[in-house]
């Protein structure tokens, strides 16, 4: 039988992050799938025992954590080491972790320490009978992939989005510590310190419940025959701040400032979305000024509420590619939206 872990960290202040708790239901549910399979839990951090007693109600069988000063920042060295002493310690042979910045760099290299096999963005595992699957898409997400190894321990790395978060009952869980053995050679990258963009800066918000897409229309000529950079900006940038929303981009936007176009200023590649750019997972989507072509939705399929708008009463969006197309003006639409709001 399969011997599942759940493997994740703490953040800065002690708590899960959102991403690991849709892995701690990924990894419950498989187990059930796979006839009460038993499941583990390994945490790493400062200190742990808050996030392992906010999964008291799972009825994991084992709490393993390596906790202490050395695994209070991300340190691939030692990232590495205490995931691999967690793994051996569980004799995991199903290791379920969030895609998290911190894992994801550290879980392909610990793959090769234990002896195991990665697959990393997965967004769907599933068991039947003895059989364990998991899906990934690939080819800029025009090809699912469902696959299957028969090497041990099987690292998978899940993706956001694809399991609810779990929400159940705490209560106080029993740790049962692992040793890592940490020398100078772990040591010798050192954390100073972090420093993040400013609220007012932030545009890429993965856990906002609104991802709002601009698409090239805003830089365009408009009715007057001029266009209106200040004005896209002061409304897009209102509307981000005041919905709390997540901003996406078009590939004909964010390639404009290498052709020399007029551009968004606080626009980047890193907004991108679609068939070249990030697969959106959010709750619900906005786009304006974009036409709703097949490379501009391709990454929508995880989107489950879905509204354009556009002047275009025939463009893609309206081909059923959204649940709601306003053919109206987005100047004058953000706008009133940002009055409502």
């Amino acid at each position: 039988m399969e011997k599942i872990l759940v493997l994740t960290h703490t953040q800065d202040d002690g708590s899960l992050p959102r991403l690991a708790l849709e892995v701690v239901t990924a990894g419950l549910d498989l187990a059930k799938r796979l006839g009460g399979a038993p499941v583990s839990i390994g945490l790493v951090g400062l200190d742990v025992k808050a996030a392992a007693d906010t999964l008291a109600g799972t009825g994991a069988a084992t709490f393993l954590a390596v906790t202490g000063d050395d695994f209070a920042v991300s340190r691939y060295a030692t990232d590495a080491a205490a995931a691999a002493a967690i793994i051996g310690a569980a004799e995991a042979t199903v290791v379920l972790a969030p895609a998290t910045a911190r894992l994801a760099r550290v879980l392909p290299g610990v793959a090769q320490r234990v002896g195991g096999r990665v697959d990393t963005r997965v967004t769907g595992i599933r068991g039947e009978g003895a059989e364990l699957h998991v899906e990934r898409w690939y080819y800029r997400q025009r090809m699912r992939a469902v696959m299957t190894r028969s090497q041990r321990p099987w690292i998978v790395v899940l993706e956001s989005g694809a399991f609810a978060a779990w929400s159940g009952s705490a209560g106080s869980a029993s740790l049962s510590p692992v040793a890592v053995a940490v020398t100078d050679a772990h040591r010798r990258s050192r954390v100073t310190g972090s420093q993040g963009a400013s609220a007012d800066a932030q545009t890429i918000r993965p856990d906002a419940d609104l991802l709002f897409v601009a698409g090239a229309g805003w830089t365009k000529k408009q009715a007057d025959g001029q266009v209106h950079i200040a004005d896209a900006e002061r409304l897009i940038l209102g509307a981000l701040d005041k919905a709390k929303a997540s901003l996406g981009s078009s590939k004909s936007l964010v390639d404009q400032s290498g052709e020399g176009g007029t551009v968004l200023s606080f626009m980047s590649h890193m907004n991108q979305v679609g068939q070249t750019g990030a697969t959106p997972r959010h709750p619900k989507g906005l786009a304006t000024c974009c036409h709703g072509e097949e490379p501009h939705v391709v990454g929508w399929r995880f989107v489950n509420q879905r509204r354009a708008v556009n002047l275009d009463p025939g463009c893609g969006w309206a081909q059923g590619k959204a649940d709601v197309l306003y053919v109206a003006d987005a100047f004058a639409v953000v706008e009133k939206l940002n009055e409502l709001l």
